[in-house]
Formats: structure tokens, C-alpha cells, sequence
């Protein structure tokens, strides 16, 4: 086959992780963006989307804040730097910010909770990190049942 000739590759772009479980058992108050320390071949895996954020969660510990059991899956092109993929993470905020974060994560049933992990522009990998109240059960049934009646007009209308 001649050069020029075969199909041309479409520039692939960026995955974005998503917590969906997050938004089911929690009660989003505020969110916060925040990039992510990573080592060698995590940022590839995670550009091609294999990593999962549902047990995740974040923690301040001497005023930095880190996001813990992320699993990032190794990549599989690599050979000799295999990452762990459980380990914690160090998530880059300003001071105040993450005074901030602290201070209203220690209120009673508060938690930080990762809701999503992306690519900015400049392609650089961001966390979404929110604030958030977890639901009780009666609450994630009236989220249902609201939904199910919202979809249910759209249909009839």
C-alpha cells in the first residue's frame, strides 16, 4: 500500500474518569479542582482511561491532601517502571484552599469524595474533589422516584 493512501488516524482524545457511585450515595455541597502528582506510565493509562475512582476518597494530613486507593491500571506497553496501583496520591492545591477543605471536612458528616479525574486544556490531569454529605437510604429512593416522574414527562410531552 502506498504512504498517504490507508486510513488517517483521528487524534485521540483524553478519557475522563468518572465516581457515578458518588453522586448516587452522596449529597454534593461544593466542589474543588485539584491536579494530581503522577509517576511515568500512570499518566498514559490514565489518558487511556483505565483507572477507576469508586472506592476512592481524600484525606488532609500536614496540610496537604491526598487522594487514596485510586486504582490506575499499569501500562501494558511499558516493561521496566510498573506503578503500584492502590497508592496515594498527593493532590496540589494552595494552602488556603486546602485549610479550607480541612476545616469543612471535619464538620460532622462530611466527607471529601473524588468525583471525577480529567485532562485540563493544557493537558494536564485534574480531580474533581467535592465536599459531601452521604444520603440515607429514603433520600436515594426520592432521588429515584424524582427522576423516573421527570423522564416520564419528557416522554409524554
Amino acid at each position: 500500500m502506498a504512504p498517504g493512501t490507508g486510513k488517517k488516524k483521528e487524534p485521540r482524545s483524553p478519557a475522563t474518569i468518572e465516581n457515578r457511585k458518588a453522586r448516587h450515595d452522596y449529597e454534593v455541597i461544593e466542589t474543588h479542582e485539584a491536579g494530581i502528582v503522577l509517576a511515568g506510565t500512570e499518566v498514559k493509562s490514565l489518558y487511556l482511561g483505565r483507572a477507576n475512582l469508586v472506592d476512592a476518597y481524600c484525606q488532609v494530613s500536614d496540610h496537604e491532601l491526598w487522594l487514596h486507593n485510586m486504582d490506575i491500571e499499569p501500562y501494558e506497553k511499558s516493561v521496566h517502571f510498573q506503578h503500584e496501583r492502590r497508592r496515594a496520591r498527593k493532590l496540589l492545591m494552595h494552602r488556603r484552599e486546602i485549610d479550607l477543605i480541612r476545616r469543612k471536612g471535619q464538620e460532622k458528616g462530611l466527607a471529601l469524595v473524588p468525583l471525577k479525574v480529567y485532562f485540563n486544556d493544557k493537558g494536564r490531569a485534574k480531580a474533581l474533589v467535592a465536599i459531601a454529605r452521604g444520603k440515607k437510604q429514603y433520600d436515594k429512593r426520592e432521588a429515584i422516584k424524582s427522576r423516573e416522574t421527570r423522564r416520564e414527562l419528557e416522554r409524554g410531552e
